[in-house]
């Protein structure tokens, strides 16, 4: 194959490889750049492949004699057994997961049918109120259409009789018209031709109507500008309002409209212009109406009920008088549940009695925990709510309260508060005051008691004398053929806690205990404080419904939205159901312990009742301290009396409260104590300062004063003193009152002397010649010159001489 010859040719575009021939038989050319090509040779290189016995064989396959070794066919492969393998599960494992899967992909299919129908039927339904709606706007927008057009009709014809009557006044009269000879005008109009008109009167030109353009009256044009009509034109807005007049009056909307007479919600003090408001009048007419009746007053000045509902009665409204303290109506709803609505609850428990009786230890022995390890000096302090679940499954709520002298209004407390009462007595100790005084606030709430003899493992215990010292207190046990039931127990030794527990729960039947859950919840405050990092925290004691997270909370001057629900454990709840004890965060601030709290359904309704609880207080506050200030001014003309001022922390409110009661209560008729602020949190720089403007040390129990109040009350000269159990704090506070007592003068009788002689001596003044009667007399004595048994002197013997 020479390419010599193609050098007269024509270079040719270089064309793609293609196969030569008809079916790609024969060698195949490959064409290249100049119109050169060159002959390519393709072999179809064969795979040897190995069939299986029987097959044919293939092309290019194996010669022969060559020995074939035959495949093992391939076992059928369950596909069900194939996809468990693949997903690493059993066959069993995956049948299970498939059903589940396709019974879940069924019952979301079921779902989506059902939503997308009750979709389409809400669409229909939403479709078929809009075309009734649609209809009846164009029935009511066609009625309106055709009385307007009877309306304009009706005015449009006015207009052309009116106009008629003008222009027949206006006619000229018949002697002013030019006669005509002959025939008529109209016969000679007629007949053709044009018929010369008379000319007019040069003196009267004719009247041309000339289009209204009272629009364009208050347009500025070159013309009016150029004539210098420098007149106020009326505005298009005017002229609108006219034309809106003109059309209600002839349609005939331009009745008065009646008044509307409403009923007024008259508070204790209202101002003249909220009063106003509220009968819909303008507050010019109250005004006015007061000048009329002597009483100058502007739309501020505040108005009595009394003044109030005589001016919205002369008004014509009716009158609802209601109170400042209506706002609380229903706070609480303490309306009777339906029977059908009560359901069983837990019994609510408080274990009472005197100190170190062994209260938090028999509640360590029912928890199985170890509370009385945690209280500073080994005695409780704050109330403690806890819920126990006994073996059988029944729940119980208890509360621990302390038994210190200082914390009564504790028990108090916990006394109303609670279902049953655990009056704890040692069989060692016997019955002790705060005993009593748990006794007397148990009978008080009316509320149910078991004796707990406690101590029982001690070598002094005596049961029996126990009981016959509660028989001095009405307290009658069953072993006295009474009703209250006693259970001897050792909180050591964990003895007698299951017959404890028995007792509880036979009492709870007996009182047969049940509330409604399914309502708003109502309950009272058992403890608050305030937490580093959490802010207010109040341990509440769910009494009726259930208080669920995000609801509103109203507790005494307090309010807020519930954040969180925690147990005693420190677990998060959802909601808290009756006999509940738990804590809650997102109130605006600690409340008082015993406060009532309720849920309450909007904001505005908890800020009104908070606010009118801080104006009650704040008005107590102030007609007490005027009071004491009155009783106090008395006491200094009367005789004089010392007075120290303290500033109490503390870490929960009711210790601040038992603390307070506590130092006020040390007072007598010369030296008295007085807490000048008393709070719950730590010592900040606010404390301080006030600290050093009264005078008063601060106090602080539990709590501890951050570094910016330590360096000020360094500066400033404010002494902190830090406490943890209030035996330590009374007793500090009660030498302080000590050491402000004056000191008692007593006098002891040594002699008597007679004065014989008195010498007036220049340098020394005058001096006495005595004898001695009785006794002796010594230099540094106090003495008494006496006259006929009247004492006219008193003074000191500063010298002595034989």
């Amino acid at each position: 194959m020479s390419d010599t010859n193609n050098t007269d040719k024509k270079p040719t575009p270089r064309k793609p490889m293609s196969l030569g021939g008809a079916g790609g038989k024969g060698p195949m050319r490959g064409n290249f750049s100049g119109g050169r090509t060159t002959a390519v040779v393709v072999q179809k290189k064969k795979r040897r492949l190995v069939g299986a016995p029987g097959a044919k064989s293939t092309p290019g396959g194996a010669p022969a004699g060559t020995p074939v070794t035959p495949s093992k066919p391939k076992p059928k492969v369950d596909p069900v057994v194939e996809a468990a393998r693949k997903l690493g599960l059993s066959k069993e494992e995956y049948l299970k997961r498939k059903e589940a899967v396709d019974k879940a992909q069924a019952e979301r299919t079921a779902r989506e049918n059902e939503r997308r129908a009750e979709e389409a039927a809400r669409q229909a339904r939403a479709e078929a109120d809009r075309k009734a709606l649609e209809e009846k706007r164009k029935a009511e927008e066609e009625q309106k259409r055709r009385e307007a057009e009877e309306a304009a009709a009706r005015a449009e014809q006015e207009a052309r009789e009116a106009e008629a009557k003008n222009d027949r006044n206006r006619d000229k009269p018949v002697e002013h018209q030019t006669p005509v000879k002959g025939e008529p005008r109209n016969s000679l109009e007629a007949m053709g031709g044009r018929v010369k008109k008379a000319r007019q009167h040069q003196g009267k030109p004719s009247r041309t109507r000339t289009p209204d353009r009272s629009r364009r009256r208050g347009k500025l044009t070159i013309v009016s500008a150029l004539a210098g009509d420098d007149e106020r034109q009326r505005s298009l807005a005017s002229l609108k309002r006219a034309r809106e007049r003109e059309k209600e009056r002839r349609i005939g909307g331009g009745k008065q409209k009646e008044k509307v007479y409403r009923e007024v919600v008259i508070p204790e003090a209202i101002t003249v212009a909220d009063l106003a408001n509220r009968m819909a009048e303008r507050t010019a007419d109250v005004v006015k109406y007061l000048m009329q009746q002597g009483t100058m007053a502007n739309a501020n000045d505040v108005l009595d009920a009394d003044t109030a509902q005589l001016i919205v009665e002369d008004f014509g409204h009716t009158v609802k008088r209601v109170a400042e303290s209506d706002v609380e109506d229903n706070f609480l709803d303490m309306g009777e549940d339906p029977e059908d609505t009560l359901k069983p609850r837990p019994p609510v428990v408080a274990i009472m009695g005197h100190v170190d009786h062994g209260k938090t230890s028999l509640l360590d022995a029912l928890r199985a925990t170890d509370v009385a390890s945690s209280e500073a000096g080994g005695i409780t302090q704050h109330i403690g709510a806890y819920e126990l679940e006994l073996k059988s499954g029944d729940k119980i709520t208890v509360l621990d309260t302390p038994g210190h002298a200082a914390f009564s209004a504790m028990r108090t407390r916990g006394a109303h508060a609670v279902d049953i009462v655990i009056l704890v007595v040692a069989a060692d100790d016997g019955v002790k005051p705060q005993t009593i005084e748990s006794i007397k606030f148990a009978k008080e709430a009316g509320t149910a008691i078991i004796v707990a003899i406690n101590k029982m493992d001690a070598y002094e215990a005596d049961a029996n004398k126990i009981e016959q010292q509660l028989l001095q207190h009405e307290i009658i046990t069953e072993s006295m053929s009474g009703e209250v039931q006693a259970v001897p127990v050792s909180a050591l030794k964990k003895t007698g806690l299951d017959e404890l527990t028995e007792a509880i729960i036979l009492q709870a039947e007996l009182l047969d205990l049940k509330a409604n859950p399914d309502r708003r919840a109502t309950g009272v405050v058992i403890e608050s404080k305030v937490v580093k990092g959490r802010g207010p925290v109040a341990t509440v004691l769910v009494q009726r419904g259930t208080l669920k997270r995000g609801e509103i909370v109203v507790a005494g001057d307090k309010w807020g939205k519930v954040k969180a629900v925690t147990d005693a454990r420190g677990n998060r709840l959802k909601e808290a159901g009756p006999s509940s004890a738990v804590e809650i965060l997102g109130l605006d601030g600690a409340p008082a312990p015993g406060e009532p709290f309720a849920v309450v359904g909007r904001e505005s309704k908890a800020r009104e009742i908070t606010e009118y609880r801080k104006r009650q207080q704040k008005q107590s506050v102030s007609g007490a301290t005027t009071t004491s200030m009155e009783q106090m001014l008395a006491n200094l003309k009367s005789k004089k009396v010392e007075e120290i001022a303290v500033l109490v922390k503390g870490d929960v409110h009711g210790s601040v409260e038992a603390i307070r009661s506590s130092i006020e209560a040390l007072g007598n008729d010369e030296v008295k104590a007085r807490v000048v602020h008393g709070a719950v949190g730590g010592i900040n720089e606010s404390d301080v300062m006030l600290a050093k403007s009264t005078g008063a040390p601060i106090i602080g129990f539990n709590v501890r004063a951050n570094r910016q109040a330590k360096a000020l009350a360094e500066k400033e000269g404010v002494e902190i003193r830090y406490y943890s159990v209030i035996y330590d704090l009374l007793d500090d506070i009660k030498g302080v009152l000590e050491g402000l007592l004056e000191p008692e003068r007593r006098e002891t009788f040594i002699g008597y002397a007679e004065i014989l002689q008195v010498f007036d001596i220049s340098k020394l003044g005058k001096v006495a010649g005595c004898k001695v009667t009785e006794g002796k007399v010594e230099r540094g004595a106090g003495v008494r010159l006496l006259r006929d048994d009247v004492v006219i002197h008193e003074g000191t013997l500063s010298t002595l001489k034989r």
